[in-house]
């Protein structure tokens, strides 16, 4: 028996709380005990039964014995032995009845023990991953508390999502922004497989991410045991890095290893870390960090193709620039390029805000989601020069005129169809070599020419303005709006669908960051975006643009915007139906079929999570609608009845 004045008391509870031949789970400190209240009789009991772990406290006392709840087994409800003279039972705990409860002693606690998991998240933390966006789950919950001791130490934001799929497109949008590795955390089995469409996502447009997967004990690894997945074969194809943490693995060394890999690939880089290896005791072994084990990524480009490449632009009359998302970091040296050879500029879908519609020699988005602006622009060049794009056939880059393609990865250069000049370099370091070395004045101005381009553009948009079938608000009447109202300096995070497309041909950017699922085009990447972006910079106000589509995937991440107090301002288009597929239908002279949506109330359904949520039903409503939910400090969501047919 303990001596009851070194022991932790802890009130556990109220004298009227548990009835007479009842057993309830309590908690006293980190202690889970089963509480019996059998003859008079209050005792404080072992919670997990000795054999699987069944939590006591949840049984019931069947003909004077405590029934473990998972197989069956007894113990006596004062004693915590067994029946039948075994030695199997549960130990017993120090219980005193005071006036105002139930306290039971424990002895005091030891003082917490450094395990693999504060090494790894020590690590994590030391190449600057600074937030994860997950769920905690029972094959988790070792490495959960290790992040739980880096965040009271403020070296780390968890943000538990409702969805893996959202922590996954979370940490690629995080990614996208910033250039930098976020992670995102599952449990064994399914909480690991529902992480897959975002780290795709991640993967197609180049996003480091880091994916951390809970997994079953090693010693069921293989027969089947309760939501065991092998993960090393489910993530195969999306992680260019996988490996599962052993007992006797370096764990610093294998957190080194994938985050590095994740930063120089630009991928996906996974752990798998079995349950009971979370807990291992770590003793002196070190964290690590990125110190001594990566290097800038400065390549200059091979001098024959760097020197032809200044050949052909300075020959050139009419150049254009394209830029992709791959030249997002650069943008400035880029446009100082253009800004020397009186270059338009376009960009793909993705790279869309990369230039500001509004610089003189910036001309919008080419492609299906483009302006006319862009396209006139690409047609009438003699020259493309080409950073950091990916040659999508949604963007529709011409083969048919000569071809500078600039890009750090030489998978990348040429990879559709023969271009002229294949440069292999970094891209910033690509056009600061151009700047330096090509002569100004060579080419045409085509400033004035731009001017005259997007006059005659935004008089069409000016008349659709007045499009009205009393089906719903027109699209360019909606991102009209926008253009007006949103902050210069938003992110602005796009979902897929007819939504998107309007936006890309509507909405005019001028400093805004615009982030969106590129090459793999997911529905439903826009909320969890979202929720990344505002975690990347929350300093800047969050935008997601959906349709009815889009968020309905993702309903419940409105509950985690509100948790967190998330300012994020959500346009959702609502017009009841999947309005990209019944257009691809009757596009292929098929029938409209499964494509209807049944809906909420979504401005009511915001309220009723805790957002401020405000429906508009007709143009003149939008201003007043918008600018009220920018004006709101947290999540917001505007829902617009839209027409479908006019996009």
């Amino acid at each position: 028996m303990s001596d009851s004045s070194q022991l932790v008391w802890s009130k556990v509870l109220d004298l009227d709380e548990l009835p007479e031949g009842r057993v309830k789970t309590v908690t006293a400190g980190h202690t889970s005990l089963a509480m019996t209240h059998y003859q008079g009789k209050y005792t404080a009991l072992e919670n997990r039964c000795p054999h699987q772990g069944g939590p006591l406290g949840e049984g019931s006392i069947e003909k004077g014995w405590l029934r473990c709840p998972w197989h069956g087994w007894d113990y006596c409800p004062h004693t915590g032995k067994p029946p039948g003279g075994f030695e199997d039972g549960v130990a017993v705990f120090t219980t005193e009845i005071r006036e105002d409860g139930v306290y039971v002693g424990l002895e005091p606690e030891a003082p917490r023990v450094r395990t693999v998991s504060d090494v790894m998240v020590e690590t994590m933390t030391n190449w600057g991953v600074r937030h994860v966006f997950g769920m905690v789950g029972h094959s988790n919950l070792g490495f959960a508390d290790a992040m739980r001791e880096a965040e009271e130490a403020g070296k780390l934001t968890f943000i538990g999502i409702r969805h893996e799929g959202a922590a996954a497109f979370a940490a690629s949008a995080y990614a996208k922004l910033t250039g930098k590795p976020a992670a995102c955390f599952a449990i064994a089995g399914p909480g690991a497989t529902n992480l897959l469409t975002g780290l795709w996502d991640a993967k197609v447009d180049r996003a480091p991410v880091l994916a951390l997967t809970g997994q079953v004990d090693t010693q069921v690894l293989g027969p089947g045991a309760f939501q065991e997945v092998d993960l090393s074969t489910a993530f195969r194809g999306v992680a260019a890095w996988s490996q599962t943490v052993l007992h006797t693995s370096k764990p610093a060394e294998l957190m080194n290893l994938a985050l590095k890999n994740a930063l120089l690939k630009r991928d996906v880089a996974h752990l798998i870390l079995p349950n009971e290896v979370q807990e291992l005791p770590a003793g002196e072994r070190p964290a690590s960090g990125p110190q001594g084990r990566i290097t800038e990524l400065q390549i200059t480009p091979p001098a024959d193709a760097l020197q032809a490449a200044v050949e052909k632009v300075q020959a050139a009359k009419r150049p254009v620039i394209i830029v992709g998302h791959g030249a997002r970091f650069n943008m400035d040296t880029i446009t100082q390029l253009a800004e020397k050879l009186n270059a338009p500029v376009v960009t793909t879908f993705k790279a869309k805000g990369q230039i500001s519609d509004s610089h003189p020699l910036g001309c919008g988005v080419l492609g299906r989601s483009g302006t006319p602006v862009a396209s006139w622009f690409m047609n009438e060049c003699d020259l493309l020069l080409v950073f950091g794009a990916s040659f999508s056939n949604h963007t529709g880059i011409t083969p048919k005129k000569p071809i500078i393609q600039v890009d750090f990865d030489p998978m990348a250069l040429g990879k559709f169809h023969k271009v002229e000049l294949p440069v292999w370099g970094e891209i910033g370091v690509v056009a600061r070599h151009l700047i330096e070395q090509v002569a100004a004045g060579q080419s045409e101005d085509q400033r004035q020419e731009v001017k005259q381009r997007w006059s005659i553009w935004r008089e069409e948009k000016r008349r659709r303005l007045a499009d009205d079938r009393g089906n719903g608000v027109n699209s360019a009447s909606v991102f009209e709006a926008m253009t007006r109202l949103i902050p210069e300096d938003a992110v602005i995070a796009c979902d897929v669908g007819n939504n998107t497309y309007s936006f890309g041909r509507y909405f005019e950017c001028r400093r805004q960051s615009v982030l969106m699922s590129g090459y793999l085009g997911s529905i439903g990447f826009g909320y969890p975006a979202a929720i990344g972006a505002h975690c990347a910079a929350p300093e800047r106000k969050t935008i997601c643009v959906s349709g009815d589509g889009g968020f309905g995937q993702y309903l419940a991440e409105i509950l985690t915007a509100v948790k967190y107090n998330m300012d994020i301002t959500h346009i959702l288009l609502n017009n009841n139906e999947l309005g990209k597929i019944s257009k691809e239908q009757r596009a292929d002279d098929l029938d409209v079929w499964q494509t209807s949506l049944v809906n909420p109330n979504f401005a009511q359904f915001a309220e009723n999570c805790g957002a401020f949520g405000i429906q508009v039903t007709t143009k003149d409503q939008l201003d007043d609608a918008i600018q009220r939910a920018l004006d709101h400090k947290g999540p917001a969501l505007v829902e617009v009845k839209t027409d479908v047919h006019l996009i």
